[in-house]
Formats: structure tokens, C-alpha cells, sequence
């Protein structure tokens, strides 16, 4: 026997044998798929790597600006210096890009993720139509812009039950450090007491969060869709970022409780306001000389833009009463940045996280007692050691008002390294088989909230037109 032939036999053998355990391991990894990827949040999905993720993405979009921009982003996360990802994406470029991501995707759909952040005014249909068809699905919010899509996505949390497969948003303000302390010290009794019910003139529980057009994201200026900027699309302030707020309202009040969308929330009041942008403005964030004919609805004067990205909801969650806001600016002031503001009020202490000048524009939570003659040390010494084990080093100090939380910084993630965590929690959700029984039920309550509110927010504008 020839040694050379021997050699060359074991050589196939090991390849046939590495073959056969590398298909075994890619046939135990999920596979995403990108959908029409028109939001920057598609690609934060992927500034990390996962274990148990092919590195090989698919992606199915029509052809234009918004997937180039995607597929920059997803090179730029490949060619950083720093701790570099390794993702192949698998391009599909087509008008016909959803039913031939249907087609291709068939076999092994069971381990097939649909990330969607893009163009909100068919995604509800495509979210419907993807579950139906036996996909799970990862979604930015918003799932839902109006009520129409509201009913929709009902239907469509119906089709993932009958198909088992999951369905589930990027809630990332949930990783944020402050708003999970926020969440945890609510829970100490011996420092916040009972969380009050609240008036609606002085809400129990106060969340405003504001953002701007132009922005730095990944190190470079944001390039915006000037589809973006068209509420038909995009959806209106009170159903976009709102989501989160009225998300994080349901999870801290009322953390691990299944909601019921018909019994426990009543709308007091809603409003919606938009933010002028000039043409040089919009040519800035979109690199777009004109506006497009779609937006021209809202233009006026021929030259300013006006943006219905502003809300505010007042409302009641099981008796408790919330107000919700979210505020669009152009640009931030120089060393600014988006911030947010939050007040759990307790029948002993105020836990609020500011996030302004004097805190150089970094979240902090403060504890800071209702009776300002009340001396909380002892207590909050009491209680440090259950947040201690969840949070090693996290401490509080004395300041004038209250209490300081002091954060160490390895738990100052950032906003983009949130989309990494839900990720991760999602797989962990996929691997199990199911979501906590709460999730399902707090995600309808969570769009019936948002939806319900733009339609009354719309006919409170009509009959003061009218008045």
C-alpha cells in the first residue's frame, strides 16, 4: 500500500469526519436574516459576535441607499481595530426581496431569526406574514404605528403561538444601568415604601426622553432615510420612542406581572406636536437635495419641514397614574447629547435619574426622601446588600438632596451595547422555547397604550380645531 495513498485516505477521513461535525454545529446555530434593513438599529444587532449565531447573514432588501448604508456599517464592525466581528452577509437585492427570503429561507426555518428595523409602514404585515410562515422574529420598535396595526399584531402573536415560534422587540432601554437600579431599589420597601398611585396633575411615575435628528452613532454622523422623517412611515413620536417609555413604565411598576390590556390601562390625555426642520437641515442628515414628494404634505412655506415626533401620554396603569413624553430636537448643544429623565415617586422615597449638565450628561440615579427631615441611611445600608448581589460595587453617598447611586464603570455600557444584551436574552428565549408567560400580554398592553393614545391624541387636536 502506498504510504502517500494512506495518508492522502486518513486526510479525507479527518476532512469527511471535520465535514460532518461542522454541519452537526452550524445545524445547532441560529441564522439571522436581515429584512429590508432601513434603521441604523439592524446593524447595532450586529456589533458583536454570538456564540451560538452563524457568522453567515443573510440579507433581503430592496436595492437603494438604506442597505448600503447597512452593509457599510456591518464592514466597518468587520474592519474596526478593536475586537473586530467576522460576519459574512449573504446579499439578495430584488423588488420581490420578502417572497424570496420566504423561498430560500423554507428549510431549517426553525432556526431562522428575522431581524426587522427599518420602514415601520409595512412592517406589522411583514411581522404577521414572517411568523406565519414559521420565522421567528426580532423587531425594533415600533411593531405597531396605528391601530390598524395594533389589531394586526394581535393576529400576528396569535400565528407565533399556533407555529411555536417567537416573536419579540428590542426593548434596550431595559440594560440601561440607572433604570435597572431604578427598577431594583423600587422593590427595597425599607427605602421606597409603596409606589404611590398618583394624580394626573403629579404622576407616580414621570419618564421624558429626548433625542435629536443629527446625531454621532458608531464613531460618524448618522445618515438618516428621508423616509424617516415622514410620519406615514416612520410612525409619529407618541408610537416610536414612547414605546420604550411606556415598556419601561410596565416592567418597573409592575415587574413580572401579566398585564391585561382591556382592564388595566386608562387613557387620560395624549398630545402631539411636531419639530420644524429647514431644508439645509434635512439635506444634512439625509444628504438629500430636495425634499421627496411623499414628505411634501408637511412642508410648509416651501422650505420647513414639519415633523410629528413629539408626545405625550397621561394615562393609568392598574390605578397607577403615568405621563410618558418623548421630545425630537435638531442637534444637540456641542458636548450634549440625548438624554432622559425618570421619577418613580414611593410612599418613602423619590427614586429619579437625571441626566443634564451637572451630570455632565450621563444618567444618574438619585434616592431622595419624601419626608426631607427623614434620614434613610440605615436603611439603605439594610437594603445595599441585595443590589450588591446582582451589582458588585455599586454603592450610594450622601449629597445635599439625598442620595447619589454610584456606579462602577464597567457597568456604563452604553446604548449601543444594548442591542447586544437583548440579543443575547432573545437566544436564551429561542433555546428555552418559550418568553416568560408576562411578555406576550405586556407587549399588546405596551402597543394598545401607544396606538390608542395617537388616536386620541388626533382627536383632541381635531376638536380643539374646531372650538
Amino acid at each position: 500500500m502506498n504510504v502517500s495513498t494512506v495518508a492522502g485516505g486518513f486526510l479525507l477521513a479527518a476532512l469527511f469526519l471535520s465535514c460532518q461535525s461542522s454541519d452537526q454545529k452550524k445545524d445547532d446555530m441560529f441564522h439571522l436574516i436581515t429584512l429590508d434593513p432601513g434603521h441604523f438599529h439592524a446593524a447595532l444587532v450586529q456589533k458583536s459576535m454570538f456564540d451560538n449565531v452563524d457568522s453567515t447573514v443573510s440579507v433581503y432588501a430592496p436595492d437603494g441607499p438604506d442597505v448600503k448604508l447597512h452593509l457599510d456599517r456591518i464592514q466597518g464592525y468587520n474592519t474596526r481595530s478593536d475586537d473586530p466581528t467576522h460576519w459574512h452577509e449573504d446579499v439578495y437585492l430584488g423588488t420581490d426581496f420578502f417572497e424570496k427570503m420566504l423561498a430560500d429561507q423554507a428549510e431549517g426555518k426553525a432556526r431562522n431569526v428575522v431581524v426587522m428595523a427599518g420602514n415601520n409602514k409595512l412592517k406589522t404585515d411583514y411581522i404577521q406574514k414572517t411568523l406565519s410562515a414559521g420565522f421567528n422574529v426580532l423587531a425594533d420598535k415600533p411593531m405597531a404605528i396605528n391601530a390598524a396595526n395594533f389589531e394586526q399584531l394581535k393576529e400576528a402573536f396569535s400565528s407565533a403561538e399556533k407555529n411555536k415560534v417567537l416573536l419579540y422587540d428590542i426593548m434596550t432601554e431595559r440594560y440601561e444601568i440607572t433604570t435597572m437600579l431604578q427598577r431594583a431599589f423600587s422593590q427595597q420597601v425599607a427605602v421606597f415604601g409603596l409606589l404611590e398611585k398618583g394624580t394626573p396633575e403629579n404622576p407616580a411615575v414621570t419618564k421624558e426622553s429626548v433625542h435629536h435628528f443629527y446625531k454621532n452613532v458608531s464613531g460618524s454622523i448618522l445618515t438618516r432615510p428621508a423616509w424617516f422623517m415622514d410620519v406615514a412611515q416612520q410612525g409619529e413620536g407618541i408610537v416610536d420612542v414612547t414605546t420604550h417609555l411606556v415598556d419601561l413604565v410596565q416592567w418597573e411598576c409592575f415587574p413580572e406581572q401579566t398585564l391585561d390590556y382591556q382592564k388595566d390601562i386608562q387613557l387620560t390625555s395624549a398630545r402631539r406636536w411636531p419639530t420644524d426642520m429647514t431644508l439645509s437641515q434635512f439635506t444634512a442628515i439625509t444628504k438629500q437635495a430636495a425634499f421627496p414628494d411623499y414628505l411634501k404634505k408637511d412642508v410648509v412655506k416651501d422650505s420647513v419641514l414639519k415633523v410629528y415626533s413629539n408626545g405625550e401620554i397621561n394615562y393609568q396603569l392598574k390605578g397607577v397614574h403615568a405621563k410618558v413624553s418623548v421630545i425630537w430636537a435638531y442637534k444637540a448643544p456641542e458636548g450634549t447629547g440625548d438624554t432622559h429623565y425618570s421619577i418613580m415617586r414611593g410612599s418613602k422615597a423619590n427614586l429619579i435619574i437625571r441626566q443634564g449638565a451637572e451630570q455632565q450628561y450621563k444618567p444618574t440615579l438619585y434616592i431622595e426622601a419624601v419626608d426631607p427631615k427623614a434620614d434613610l441611611t440605615a436603611d439603605l445600608q439594610t437594603v445595599l446588600p441585595t443590589i450588591q448581589k446582582t451589582w458588585p460595587g455599586v454603592e450610594v453617598k450622601k449629597i445635599a438632596k439625598g442620595w447619589e447611586v454610584v456606579v462602577p464603570e464597567k457597568y456604563k455600557e452604553g446604548h449601543e451595547a444594548h442591542f447586544g444584551r437583548v440579543a443575547e436574552k432573545y437566544l436564551e428565549y429561542l433555546k428555552a422555547g418559550s418568553l416568560p408567560e408576562w411578555e406576550v400580554p405586556n407587549m399588546i398592553a405596551k402597543y394598545y397604550t401607544t396606538t390608542q393614545a395617537l388616536e386620541l391624541a388626533k382627536k383632541s387636536k381635531a376638536e380643539l380645531a374646531t372650538k
